[in-house]
């Protein structure tokens, strides 16, 4: 499964990194081969100064060796051996009106003293941050996860939404990182679902993420935007680097397992603003927004 799983990522990472190249239409991305001294590591692709992604990342990884401290603490083990893979992805454009996207799609197993599986599972997800809200396309994201889901099970889209919504809460703002998607882990073996549904299920999610995000930026890259827009995008921006550096998992397990520090941070944007005590206008695009990330909700 693990080499399956790596095969996927491999391919998708093609696939992604070379749609976005056509969509930006200048910048290409700069690839960086890297090892893990503890074992294995990963292919790094970041796009940057481009006409339309600001700066973005599309990552792939496999890391083996022994569990570290925090981790054997986490699963309530003594000792064990690992191994994990996946691709994540950020992208951050230019334009205030075109949404950050993240992504990640990723597979664990973890092994005995006699290299046996004792257990695996499947996580990740795809997420929108807009800065300036428009519903037909926060409409058209959650209905492409959905539709990824119900190939599945009816029961999954619904699930891993409020999950999601859970999960990218910024909870010491009390709000919401963005309008959501999916988001699921440690997806396992159960009565009902094989490791191969799994399997299935989850690179049903990464095939759909192009088909999520490129007709959105599509449709937004081109319109005008003003210093004010740009502005508000970077204070936004700040509070998407919070919530990574704060609350995100994926983050910590890459710093807690001497993950290369430059794929783990390709996530924060390039120019980001803290204003003191900033609140938008009343009755403003900058205000919706805020009261949607409140309380989010459901798009479709």
């Amino acid at each position: 499964m693990k080499d399956k799983f790596y095969n996927y990522i491999e391919n998708l990472q093609d696939t992604i990194t070379s749609t976005l190249e056509k969509v930006d239409g200048e910048a290409k991305f700069q690839e960086d081969i890297w090892k893990r001294a503890e074992g294995g590591g990963g292919r790094t692709r970041v796009i940057e100064n481009g006409k339309v992604f600001e700066k973005g990342g599309v990552n792939i990884s496999a890391v083996h060796g022994e569990l570290p401290e925090v981790l054997r603490n986490q699963f309530k083990v003594k000792e064990g051996n690992f191994f994990a893979c996946g691709l994540s992805l950020v992208l951050h454009p230019k334009n205030p009106l075109v949404p950050t996207v993240h992504a990640n799609w990723r597979y664990f197993e973890m092994y005995d003293d006699a290299g046996n599986i004792v257990t695996q599972w499947f996580g990740g997800g795809q997420d929108l941050t807009p800065y300036y809200l428009f519903d037909e396309d926060a409409i058209h994201f959650h209905s492409v996860c959905k539709s990824a889901c119900d190939k599945h099970h009816s029961e999954f889209y619904p699930k891993f939404k409020e999950t999601c919504d859970n999960y990218f809460w910024n909870a010491h703002r009390n709000e919401a990182r963005g309008i959501g998607g999916l988001f699921f882990d440690y997806l396992k073996e159960t009565d009902e679902f094989s490791m191969e549904d799994r399997f299935n299920f989850v690179t049903e999610v990464g095939n759909s993420f192009l088909e999520s995000y490129v007709p959105i930026v599509e449709k937004r890259k081109e319109i005008e935007f003003t210093k004010e827009n740009k502005d508000w995008q970077e204070v936004r921006r700040g509070r998407y680097v919070e919530f990574n550096l704060v609350h995100d998992r994926g983050t910590l397990f890459g710093l807690k397992t001497n993950g290369r520090i430059e794929s783990i941070l390709m996530s924060l944007p390039p120019i980001v603003q803290w204003k003191y005590n900033h609140s938008p206008t009343e009755n403003s695009e900058e205000e919706r927004l805020l009261k949607v990330l409140a309380h989010p909700k459901d798009w479709v």
